[in-house]
């Protein structure tokens, strides 16, 4: 599935807000077991986030050095 650049861009900003609105809203949930849920959620999201981002930087950044190299 091919998705446009500026949505595949926006994912990870994505994941990382909706990450922190859940352990946000994680605080003021308290019925059954949604505050546990909420919480496990959102660290999900801020670290899956945080990885897409820094992955994506990195191959970035090696990906500029390696056609430097080539030429």
């Amino acid at each position: 599935m091919w998705i446009s650049k500026p949505i595949y861009e926006g994912l990870p900003y994505l994941y990382i807000v909706l990450g922190g609105a859940s352990l946000v809203g994680s605080m003021y949930l308290d019925y059954w077991y949604w505050p546990s849920i909420g919480f496990g959620v959102g660290i999900v999201g801020l670290v899956a986030g945080l990885v897409v981002l820094l992955k994506r930087r990195d191959h970035r950044d090696t990906d500029k050095s390696a056609q430097k190299k080539e030429f």
